[in-house]
């Protein structure tokens, strides 16, 4: 029951910063919200396996994957914010202001990838994954996986309609959320 009511109030407080996009099957945000949702089931399911067995190999895994899920995502909003420039003149009402960005971002992690904050969640999805690895939840985890892999596809759409040939270049010079990899 414990386990139904966190997913409830995640998905509660996901809805109301998802509303915007949560039913444009065309935007990257409606993608980002279902990968929210399998991220906040894993969390919820896996909630009670969080320090059990500390020294195991899948909480090792796991820690490490969650450690690096925190260095991308601060990274990526510190750029975002500051280099990125977001404006409101972007005048784009389905982003929200920081995703509104005028300057292309091609230092720091985003030299090396497309979608530092979005790699965050694939590493926070397959780290609450190796708290406790059942079938299900692996499910579950590829699921959040393709969908961020969509959120990206949509986003980069969005952008090179925003950027032009800049962000066209940008993609042959950069992967999409591991750096030299994919």
């Amino acid at each position: 029951m414990v386990r139904i009511l966190i997913f409830a109030i995640v998905s509660m407080l996901l809805i109301a910063v998802s509303w915007r996009t949560i039913l444009k099957i065309r935007s990257h945000g409606f993608y980002r919200f279902l990968s929210w949702e399998c991220i906040a089931w894993l969390f919820a399911v896996n909630s009670e396996n969080w320090f059990v067995n500390p020294f195991s190999f899948n909480q090792i895994i796991s820690w490490i994957l969650l450690i690096i899920s925190g260095y991308l995502v601060v990274h990526g909003l510190i750029l975002l914010v500051k280099r990125g420039k977001p404006q409101k003149d972007r005048n784009e009402p389905s982003l929200y202001e920081i995703e509104q960005t005028t300057q292309l971002i091609d230092k720091g992690i985003y030299k090396y990838i497309r979608h530092p904050i979005y790699s965050s969640l694939l590493f926070l999805t397959w780290g609450i994954l190796f708290k406790d690895i059942t079938f299900g939840l692996l499910l579950i985890a590829i699921l959040s996986s393709g969908c961020l892999y969509l959120t990206a596809v949509f986003e980069e759409k969005e952008c090179m309609a925003y950027f032009g040939e800049k962000y066209i270049a940008y993609m042959r010079q950069t992967k999409r959320f591991i750096p030299y990899i994919i």
